[in-house]
């Protein structure tokens, strides 16, 4: 069916709300909140049988910081501006970012983690202060990207921002979504699972009335008096938007999201008029470490050189590589810096030896490439320094100690992680826009339906993502709940 349906020729609404949210993941239950603290009546719409989202298959670091540092924080002695906040991030998205969403963020970061504890998440006062993809010993605040790293760390103090639940590990989503789901369910709010939202109601002069929702096999009108908010999720789980979208990687990678992450909302809001922006965006995941002295190693490329500083985060490894010929990438290293990745089984040792030149050869890349690219960075490292890429001192050693190892990382190879980062151009308070930025009456958006904080892999952190979607969704309910009525 048509994902608009004109108003005019609808006979009837068979529900009615003031707040229609699709979506029962982390964005759409934060909107849900707070829709519901306003006195609005809200109806939630799941297409799955139970809600979580995304978010509830994340680790859940919500990277959080600025106004002096968050309650976590400050507790443990750490203090991090707002100046300091905005000019990590603006080093991250650059020209991607939207001014205005950033300053908003930045602003109420620190609050947003009160307002996760007020709900009842637990969080512990330890810090983790070790290179690793997620903290596994219980603790709560880590360094999620590339805060430590150049050119980052040359713009902003580094500071961890990455606040885990307690004792969470890799289930932090799960521990999150588990207390927010409960809250919503207290709320007063009418959930409505296994009921998909497919088109929106649309007057002539373009606000949005409501939608048509497929439940238990019929198709029926909700009307939405004050808005609806778009929740449903990115499209990584859509095969045709991802091969017109991200068609490089959409074959190769392995699809990071839950079934119902088809890009509905998105194309729902396009239809209604908004504007979709850096659809061609994506997060890429490529995780070297742990083991953390993966990290003395040195990536090259086929034609055996350098392209980034190895103690970046791993979606701007993902993001460098993406950019390789032919994706095609290998980590040299010597025998005291070797291991294998944790989160990857299948990377390949290429060639293997006595000397540099024997790896080189037997690996087949160009005479002399690899010999050049390892003296250059021995010369460099052993006194410290790295003039191409300026990794930290503390993962420079010259890697002279054979055997010598080159392990493909080629993202054919790989398979690794993929999800999408664009969506409706929406304000801060979640209002989708057109093309010309104006906005359409009655229509909002959060989480991956709308291009939030993180637009490019690039600078992206474990935990903007969700840190995004939670706070950019209580903010499109508030403003749906404080819309005028139709």
């Amino acid at each position: 069916m048509p994902r608009i349906v004109p108003l005019d020729t609808l006979s009837g609404f068979e529900l009615e709300t003031d707040v229609l949210v699709c979506g029962f993941g982390g964005a759409g239950a934060c909107a849900t909140l707070e829709a519901r603290a306003t006195g609005a009546e809200v109806i939630l719409l799941e297409r799955a049988s139970g809600g979580g989202g995304s978010t509830a298959l994340s680790a859940c670091e919500m990277y959080l910081g600025g106004s002096g540092g968050t309650r976590l924080q400050r507790e443990l002695g750490i203090e991090d501006s707002s100046e300091n906040f905005r000019a990590y991030l603006d080093e991250c998205f650059g020209a991607h970012a939207d001014p205005a969403r950033v300053d908003t963020f930045v602003a109420g970061a620190a609050a947003h983690f009160d307002w996760m504890e007020s709900l009842g998440v637990r969080y512990k006062r330890e810090l983790y202060p070790e290179r690793e993809v997620v903290c596994l010993t219980g603790a709560s605040l880590q360094y999620t990207g590339n805060e430590r790293a150049h050119p980052f760390s040359a713009i902003s103090t580094p500071v961890p921002r990455g606040h885990l639940p307690a004792d969470a590990g890799h289930d932090g989503g799960k521990v999150l979504m588990g207390v927010v789901m409960q809250r919503v369910a207290e709320s007063g709010a009418d959930i409505r699972t296994d009921s998909r939202a497919v088109a929106l109601v649309q007057d002539r002069d373009g606000r949005v009335h409501g939608a048509i929702v497929r439940q238990a096999g019929r198709e029926f009108a909700i009307r939405a008096r004050r808005g609806v908010v778009l929740a449903t999720g990115g499209f990584i789980m859509n095969e045709e938007m991802t091969r017109r979208h991200i068609p490089d990687i959409a074959e190769l990678c392995t699809r990071h999201g839950n079934p119902g992450d088809q890009g509905d909302g998105i194309l729902m809001g396009v239809s209604a008029g908004g504007n979709a922006i850096h659809m061609g965006q994506a997060f890429i995941s490529v995780a070297h470490y742990p083991p953390a002295r993966n990290t003395f190693g040195i990536f090259v490329n086929e034609q055996g050189q350098r392209f980034v500083n190895e103690d970046v985060y791993l979606a701007r490894i993902g993001h460098y590589a993406s950019v390789q010929t032919g994706m095609r990438f290998f980590m040299f290293t010597d025998e005291p810096h070797f291991g294998r990745p944790d989160y990857h089984q299948s990377t390949e040792i290429v060639a293997v030896g006595e000397t540099v030149e024997e790896v080189e050869r037997e690996a087949g890349l160009p005479e002399g490439s690899l010999q050049h690219t390892v003296a250059y960075y021995n010369a460099h490292a052993g006194n410290g320094a790295d003039p191409l890429f300026h990794k930290a001192a503390e993962w420079l050693a010259p890697l002279h100690t054979p055997p010598f190892a080159l392990i493909e990382y080629s993202l054919p190879i790989l398979k690794p992680h993929c999800f999408t980062l664009g969506g409706l151009d929406t304000l801060p308070t979640g209002e989708v826009l057109t093309p010309e930025r104006n906005v359409i009456p009655g229509l909002y958006a959060a989480g991956r339906n709308a291009a939030g904080i993180p637009r490019t892999g690039k600078g992206y952190a474990s935990g903007m993502s969700v840190a995004d979607a939670t706070f950019f969704g209580r903010l499109a309910g508030r403003s749906a709940a404080g819309n005028t009525p139709a």
